[in-house]
């Protein structure tokens, strides 16, 4: 893939990588954060996607597992700031708090494909070529993924 190519189709698919980050990290700033170095990343690694077509899935995927990366770096590392954003969370609705505590207990696979499904309004085709299993999978992960949450609210 040219540079200018993979720049232009970067640009295009912009709003949809900070729209998981977001959706997986709850901040704008490390929404960006992962946005930049999935950028970085799919740059590097941009010789390794065989066909152009399945650039979208392929950058999604690099977005997710950067968001996986910063979700375990940030289980490391306690902030600073943690006391601050405590005041913050007080202030949020309590049935949000509740639903994002829900989805923090949900097994990774399940919330991966809830997230794509509900908060980035993704179809089970679509999530299937992101996760890299089959659409049979998916809707199994779906399922058991709404079935914890309703359990758990």
């Amino acid at each position: 893939m040219e540079e200018e190519e993979f720049f232009e189709r970067l640009y295009v698919e912009h709003r949809k990588m900070y729209a998981i980050a977001f959706s997986y990290l709850r901040t704008e700033a490390d929404a960006l954060e992962v946005v930049q170095e999935a950028s970085c990343r799919a740059w590097m690694k941009r010789k390794k996607l065989k066909e152009k077509q399945y650039f979208t899935t392929w950058l999604i995927r690099i977005t997710i597992n950067c968001c996986i990366d910063e979700l375990r770096r940030k289980k490391r590392v306690i902030p600073a700031e943690q006391l601050a954003e405590g005041m913050v969370q007080e202030m949020k609705s309590h049935e949000r708090i509740d639903l994002e505590r829900a989805m923090e207990r949900m097994k990774p696979k399940y919330r991966h494909a809830v997230i794509l499904k509900y908060y980035q309004d993704m179809t089970i085709a679509q999530i299937a070529k992101v996760l890299e299993k089959p659409e049979g999978t998916i809707k199994t992960w779906l399922r058991e993924g709404l079935r914890q949450l309703r359990n758990t609210l």
